[in-house]
């Protein structure tokens, strides 16, 4: 298929550790509650945006914290083929390592996608409630790193 053939978007996200925790954001699910989970902070990048300057902007609006990235960690992808209100469509999603450099934790986006965001120990991902696979495939890039 031809790239004109399909919608694409691209999202940029924020890997940040704090000792044994992570920085995760809880995606409301949009129009489908039932998808709600934990995600990396981060999001899509706007027309005419830098990539880098998207991970920061999305990473204070769902966390309140700013950041500066520290280094490209992994990329991932997958596809959608159309529904009979969508065009086929492909996610390219981009994961940075991050640290905080200031603000304070709460979330400062109004009528967005996240509900709030907290620091989760590594030890207690699974009881936290359902992640999205992008925060293990970014800790698995990771720990292939170390």
């Amino acid at each position: 298929m031809h790239f004109s053939e399909y919608d694409t978007r691209v999202g940029a996200y924020a890997l940040i550790l704090d000792g044994d925790s992570v920085l995760l954001s809880w995606w409301t699910g949009q129009s489908h509650p039932e998808w709600a989970s934990w995600t990396l902070p981060g999001g899509g990048v706007e027309f005419g945006e830098q990539i880098e300057s998207a991970v920061v902007r999305e990473v204070f609006e769902e966390t309140g914290y700013r950041v500066e990235l520290d280094e490209y960690l992994t990329s991932h992808s997958f596809a959608q083929y159309a529904t009979e209100d969508r065009r086929p469509f492909a996610s390219v999603r981009i994961v940075f390592v991050a640290h905080i450099v200031g603000g304070q934790l709460g979330t400062i986006e109004v009528d967005g996608s996240t509900e709030r965001a907290e620091w989760v120990r590594l030890d207690q991902l699974d009881e936290a409630g359902p992640r999205v696979e992008l925060v293990d495939i970014a800790l698995a890039a990771l720990r292939r790193r170390a």
